[in-house]
């Protein structure tokens, strides 16, 4: 990409340039679901329209946006900005789980939804938040893993179609 600006664009490489300082000196973390935001608080947090005992744990901000685009979610959300992964040194602490436990039980949540990915590491930070979650009395959910939607099941992978088969449910 710099390549390509710097030999044919460089009138957009100036102007990405101005954005990337701007979003820099504007951009901070909300201080409620930790995304990025350029108000204290965000949109999202700042809204009545919100369900408050619903809480959505991501791994960022990427995620949440795509939990909003789905509109098949109406509660609020955490932003760990990142998942466990002691191989890379990143703790609980990195992931802001102490933010995490302290909002979730003092803000009226009922149940906590854990949408980490389903990596390893995903897994991983979805089992220990979870268990700290649950040891404090709280319900604690976990999105399915499945087929995507119009998907053909020639073209899925193996481990896929077994979580399908392992988490189906009845037919309605």
């Amino acid at each position: 990409m710099a390549y390509h600006l710097l030999q044919r664009d460089r009138d957009g490489a100036r102007l990405l340039a101005t954005a990337s300082l701007q979003a820099l000196e504007r951009v901070r973390n909300c201080a409620r679901c930790n995304t990025f935001c350029e108000d204290e608080v965000c949109a999202v947090c700042a809204s009545a329209k919100r369900d408050p005992s619903l809480l959505c744990v991501v791994e960022s901000p990427a995620d949440l946006v795509m939990m909003e685009q789905s509109h098949s979610y109406a509660g609020l959300y955490f932003v760990l900005m990142g998942r466990l992964s002691p191989l890379d040194g990143v703790g609980p602490k990195d992931i802001h789980a102490d933010r995490l436990i302290k909002r979730a039980t003092e803000e009226g949540v009922r149940e906590v939804i854990m949408a980490t990915n389903f990596t390893v590491e995903g897994e991983a930070t979805a089992h220990y938040l979870g268990e700290a979650l649950r040891s404090r009395g709280l319900k604690v959910t976990r999105i399915a893993r499945g087929l995507p939607v119009g998907g053909e099941l020639e073209h899925v992978d193996a481990g896929t179609l077994a979580q399908a088969v392992i988490e189906r449910r009845d037919i309605r």
